[in-house]
């Protein structure tokens, strides 16, 4: 139990450090693809941790975005897409908010979604779209466990929307 706390310690202080060298270089390193990401003021969201190249995220916040406090630092791969829950309209009906990504780490295995950025790659965002209609029942089964829903192929046409504007005919 002792060595567990001293390992978890020293993880953190070792994402604490890359953290804060990553703030002085003004990005980081993909995990994925090697790729240089630099942090932007520009793209729609403060907490930068995910690459617009492969959309392959770091294993960084544990409870809310930004707080910086997993202990893991995994590389978490883009497994699917989901729409931000926004509560209900006045109607009763559930809002449709932004579009998401949903992140598996390649370490310990947790979910976590990420918001988009603007400079993220469109055709990566289809891509994990697509590959996410192959996802097993086990993996739909644990996302649902974690109170996130899936985008299925009955809601292409609503990502086609969020991300460019107008519907796949009009693209």
């Amino acid at each position: 139990m002792f060595v567990d706390k001293q390992k978890k310690r020293f993880l953190n202080k070792e994402n604490e450090l890359q953290i804060a060298s990553e703030k002085a270089k003004g990005g980081f390193v993909c995990c994925n693809c090697g790729k240089w990401v630099a942090f932007s003021e520009t793209i729609g969201t403060a907490h930068r941790n995910h690459c617009p190249f492969c959309l392959f995220s770091k294993h960084l916040d544990k409870e809310l975005s930004g707080d910086r406090a997993a202990n893991c630092g995994g590389c978490m791969r883009p497994i699917g897409l989901s729409f931000k829950k926004e509560g209900l309209d006045k109607y009763g009906h559930e809002k449709e908010g932004e579009l998401m990504l949903i992140h598996k780490c390649a370490d310990c295995e947790d979910i976590s979604l990420n918001r988009l950025a603007a400079d993220d790659d469109e055709a990566i965002i289809l891509s994990v779209f697509n590959e996410s209609l192959s996802l097993s029942g086990e993996a739909l089964k644990k996302l649902e466990e974690e109170d996130i829903d899936v985008v299925g192929k009955e809601g292409k046409e609503k990502v086609f929307i969020k991300l460019f504007g107008k519907g796949m005919g009009k693209v």
